[in-house]
């Protein structure tokens, strides 16, 4: 029940931001942590794809490991910086490396903000809502940290 309200939440906030776009923007991303992965993501305006590692603790302590592919959408831009602050919507395909999940498809969803500290240097944080044929729902925070180039 919590992930349809999620994405309601998310979606209503995109559908809100009306004028405020990143229209003319490029930039290609060096993910260093966790999210969306580890690994590179380019975005052109307000849709980025994305690919890489993904590492997760379902369980504390106990780290399982993903391929992962996806799309993002971005809006409601925040500050007046060449590429501003913004929030974030995505949806991924994953493939299972490791424990449980290991070489089994799932699917994920996700939400959050990007706050850009310095010239390219931004932080991540936001929420996953991860699904496989045969498991549970699992939610989990994904915090991130990243390097962008505009382009």
């Amino acid at each position: 029940m919590r992930l349809p309200i999620f994405l309601a939440f998310f979606l209503g906030l995109g559908f809100v931001s009306g004028a405020q776009t990143l229209s003319g923007q490029n930039e290609l991303s060096v993910n260093g942590f966790r999210n969306p992965s580890i690994g590179l993501e380019f975005r052109r305006n307000q849709v980025s794809v994305h690919a890489g590692y993904y590492l997760t603790n379902f369980q504390p302590n106990t780290t399982t490991r993903f391929l992962k592919a996806g799309v993002s959408f971005w809006f409601l831009p925040v500050g007046d910086r060449a590429v501003p602050s913004s929030f974030y919507l995505g949806a991924s395909y994953l493939r299972g490396l490791s424990r449980e999940y290991e070489d089994q498809s799932a699917a994920a969803l996700e939400g959050g903000f990007r706050w850009m500290i310095w010239k390219g240097l931004n932080l991540r944080i936001g929420a996953i809502a991860l699904g496989a044929k045969g498991q549970t729902l699992k939610i989990n925070p994904t915090p991130g940290i990243s390097y962008s180039f505009t382009l």
